[in-house]
């Protein structure tokens, strides 16, 4: 599989899910691949996540966001998106910044599956699309954090990947 595949179908999966969606998307016991929504369609049907998707089509990835592969997409919602400095977004959103938000959006990105429910605790550096490294921080308590940034929802199962929303924007 292409690379930009890779990049594609994992970015736009991080747009998909906000906390309410969980309950649908959670692998559970009665769970089918076949049947669930790939991250791509759990995106594009969750108004909490309409940066992301423009992000994602800004950046042209949205074509290689039905790859097969397993993925874990940490995805800011929309008010992740709202707390940068204004003006951030609509820059990034430029046909001329294409590869500034490119390499943002793989950033939210790793390669395989990762559930936070069976995540012992501890602290991870998980190799991401982009090319370096994201930090994620098990707690204890079952909290967990990338880059600092909260998950607020947790093991939303796609059919080709799981999406935890996150409530910041992380950078490379």
């Amino acid at each position: 599989m292409r690379i930009s595949t890779l990049l594609a179908s994992s970015v736009l999966a991080i747009g998909a899910v906000s906390a309410t969606a969980l309950a649908d998307h959670h692998r559970g016991d009665g769970y089918n691949a076949e049947t669930q929504p790939t991250v791509v369609q759990i995106a594009s049907e969750n108004d909490d996540f309409s940066t992301l998707v423009a992000a994602i089509t800004a950046a042209d990835l949205a074509d290689a966001l039905s790859g097969e592969g397993p993925f874990t997409v940490f995805a800011p919602n929309n008010a992740a998106f709202d707390a940068l400095p204004a003006g951030t977004v609509d820059s990034l959103l430029e046909d001329e910044n294409r590869d500034q938000l490119t390499a943002i959006l793989t950033y939210h990105v790793v390669a395989g599956e990762y559930l936070a429910a069976e995540t012992p605790a501890g602290t991870y550096d998980l190799p991401t699309l982009q090319g370096t490294t994201v930090n994620v921080v098990v707690g204890e308590d079952g909290t967990v954090t990338v880059d600092g940034a909260n998950v607020i929802a947790a093991d939303i199962q796609g059919s080709n990947g799981v999406i935890h929303v996150i409530d910041t924007v992380i950078m490379p």
